[in-house]
């Protein structure tokens, strides 16, 4: 319900656990997408044209050949589909997931324009790649001989898991230094629980880790120019893969009361809560409020239905098409329940007694480009709200480091090489990318390209 003026008062605040039982949880937090069986993977194998020079390998940023490991599906060889998967993307099992196929290989494949339904290459791929997980990852990728050579990666989310793997394969040591208790950095604590089902992260870990030489110091943060210069003395190079740590705030009146979070810190919680068999444990408003159009609000909007939120309002500035949730994305909260409004700029956090009560928002125009307010306010009621816009860089970190940056970012070429000899970055903190997984997992495999041919020259 929207009004004028949100009325609720600080007494009628509604936030607690245990709004649903154990097994609808448990229900509702299932794997949104299960594993394809074997009949229906066959099946759909058999639609793939095997196309030349085929389109949805092309737009693939890590160029897995599609049609190749179709064409092995379709012959019931799943380990020859997983190596062909897996050679060009490690993380290929996460990125069946949570990749969108919808706007990358899947929209541009000939079956769409044939019979208006495209080949699901986003659940052959994790068919298949779920098939050799029982067995250990170098009995696919056999390490080679040891180089010598250590390289320190930091932080152990999509970009330095793909860094260190394709470095381990050739034969170097590789040491791991993430700040978060558990390596998985995004796969672990960013992605909502039933992408990930069934702890798949640290399984998908686990077994990448059986290539050997790969060690992981966690609670390890960065934060001096000193300790980097460090890391750059004690080994031959050093990825930095550090994603966007920060999340950029409001700018409003209101943001510090209570019941006012990040959403990506909820998603965090949800589930580390999952992992420790607690869900029920997580409070969630009876009025939910998400702010953003990324699919991180998404993520925050859907599961807080699915935790029994009654209402949930997510609230963008602008209109759909500049949302950078996927129309898929968008879509699957609808069909869960979330109400996504549009043109709405957030103007100020309503509270009484300190506790959130509810957000005022100004009516956008779009005027000769940019956005204009038209003196309209709508607000919605509110419990609990969820800040989603977006994560930043500590650029003054990075600046001290002697790292160039851009565009809030750091600069550095399609190999990962930085104005720093010897220092490599990629994934989210890079300049350049589109913030998709898969992004970061192919700049993780060019940069460990790029830091062998340095070692070995």
């Amino acid at each position: 319900m929207s009004s004028a003026h949100a009325s609720i008062t600080a007494v009628d605040a509604d936030i607690r656990p245990n709004r649903l039982g154990h097994d609808q949880l448990a229900q509702r937090f299932a794997d949104a997408a299960p594993r394809l069986t074997r009949t229906q993977a066959l099946v759909e194998a058999e639609r793939c044209l095997y196309c030349h020079d085929a389109p949805c390998a092309t737009a693939c940023p890590t160029g897995i050949d599609i049609p190749s490991f179709i064409r092995r599906i379709a012959e019931d060889n799943l380990r020859g589909a997983a190596r062909a998967i897996l050679s060009a993307n490690p993380l290929g099992g996460t990125c069946a997931r949570v990749c969108p196929t919808e706007e990358l290989c899947e929209q541009v494949c000939v079956r769409s324009t044939q019979q208006g339904k495209p080949v699901v290459i986003g659940q052959l791929q994790r068919y298949a790649t779920d098939a050799v997980m029982d067995r250990p990852y170098s009995a696919l990728f056999p390490r080679a001989a040891a180089t010598g050579k250590t390289v320190a990666v930091v932080g152990a989310g999509p970009a330095g898991l793909a860094c260190a793997v394709e470095l381990a394969r050739r034969g170097h040591d590789v040491v791991m230094h993430d700040a978060r208790p558990k390596a998985g950095g995004l796969n672990e604590y960013g992605l909502a629980t039933y992408k990930m089902a069934d702890d798949f992260a640290q399984r998908e870990i686990d077994w990448l880790f059986g290539i050997g030489g790969i060690t992981v110091k966690n609670g390890w943060r960065l934060e001096t120019a000193a300790q980097l210069q460090a890391l750059q003395r004690e080994y031959a190079a050093v990825f930095l893969g550090v994603g966007l740590a920060h999340t950029h705030g409001l700018g409003i009146a209101g943001e510090g009361l209570a019941g006012v979070r990040d959403a990506v810190d909820f998603i965090a919680e949800l589930r580390e809560a999952t992992s420790a068999g607690r869900l029920q444990a997580v409070p969630i408003g009876r009025r939910v409020v998400v702010i953003g159009g990324g699919m991180t609000a998404v993520d925050a909007a859907v599961q807080s239905k699915l935790l029994g939120a009654e209402s949930v309002h997510m609230v963008y500035r602008r209109g759909p098409e500049q949302m950078g949730a996927s129309d898929a994305e968008q879509q699957w909260a609808q069909t869960h329940g979330v109400t996504l409004h549009h043109w709405l700029a957030p103007e100020a956090i309503l509270g009484e007694a300190g506790h959130v009560t509810g957000v005022r928002f100004a009516v956008q125009d779009l005027v000769g480009g940019h956005l204009k307010p038209t003196g309209e306010h709508r607000a919605f009621e509110a419990d609990m709200v969820f800040k989603a816009i977006g994560q930043k860089l500590d650029v003054a970190l990075w600046q001290g480091c002697g790292l160039t940056i851009q565009q809030g970012r750091i600069a550095a070429d399609d190999d990962g090489r930085t104005g720093v000899p010897g220092l490599f970055a990629g994934g989210d903190c890079r300049a350049g990318g589109r913030d998709l997984t898969v992004e970061a997992v192919e700049d993780g495999k060019r940069a460990a390209a790029a830091i062998h041919a340095q070692l070995t020259a």
